[in-house]
């Protein structure tokens, strides 16, 4: 009797061990063990918009979940800076002036406007080498304000800026643009007209000879107080 006694109660003892080591090494099917903790995940989120599925979707941008900021906010309190803008962007920039001989570089450009030139006279202006017939084009929006023909710079125009504060002079050209004339509304990289030698430049040298004047309150186109073109078409001028 006291043997059948011993065999129930251990049999009982080993099934009671038995289920707590399975009971305790199941867990919630979802369940991960951290050490010798339980820890159940949080639910899935759910895709965003357009289709887009949990790899490739920012955890802030969960329409169901907390919006979280972007990743470089989170890790630094604060956003990334913003792009600072150019200079030459900007509307009304010195520096957005487009060269003005079809085909020229920055690279080409020489600053001549302090050259020496006949009868004492400094240059004022820069020379841009091309070859004869190679278009002109307008730097900028403006208006044309005068077509002339002189000695020293043959075939002319002048070119106001749209606050008539500034005027463009091309000099030396072969000839104008067809269509070309007074008061014409131009705008930039427009044709106005072909490199030339005319007035007194080297016929074995074809060139632009471009110039910028401020003018004063009387706006008269042959009048006005020189200013580098050089750094302006570079860009370094601000």
């Amino acid at each position: 009797m006291r043997g059948l006694l011993l065999f129930v109660l251990g049999a009982l003892v080993g099934a009671n061990a038995t289920y707590f080591v399975m009971t305790r090494d199941a867990g919630p099917p979802t369940a991960t063990r951290v050490g010798e903790r339980i820890e159940t995940p949080l639910p899935t989120q759910p895709a965003t918009e357009a289709g887009v599925g949990a790899m490739g979707a920012d955890p802030g941008s969960s329409p169901t979940g907390p919006m979280l900021p972007p990743p470089a906010v989170r890790a630094t309190g604060v956003g990334p800076a913003p792009t600072d803008v150019p200079v030459a962007s900007m509307p009304g920039a010195a520096s957005s002036l487009l060269i003005p001989v079809q085909g020229i570089s920055v690279a080409q450009l020489q600053d001549t406007f302090t050259d020496a030139r006949s009868g004492g006279r400094v240059h004022d202006a820069i020379d841009i080498m091309a070859p004869a017939g190679t278009p002109v084009l307008a730097v900028a929006d403006g208006t044309v304000e005068k077509l002339f023909d002189s000695k020293l710079g043959g075939t002319t125009l002048y070119q106001f800026n749209p606050q008539r504060t500034l005027a463009y002079y091309y000099a030396h050209l072969q000839a104008y643009a067809p269509g070309i004339a007074e008061q014409q509304a131009l705008k930039r990289g427009q044709v106005i007209g072909y490199v030339g030698s005319s007035g007194n430049a080297d016929p074995a040298a074809p060139h632009l000879h471009f110039a910028i004047f401020e003018l004063g309150p009387e706006q008269q186109w042959w009048k006005g107080t020189a200013i580098n073109p050089y750094p302006r078409l570079r860009g370094d001028a601000r």
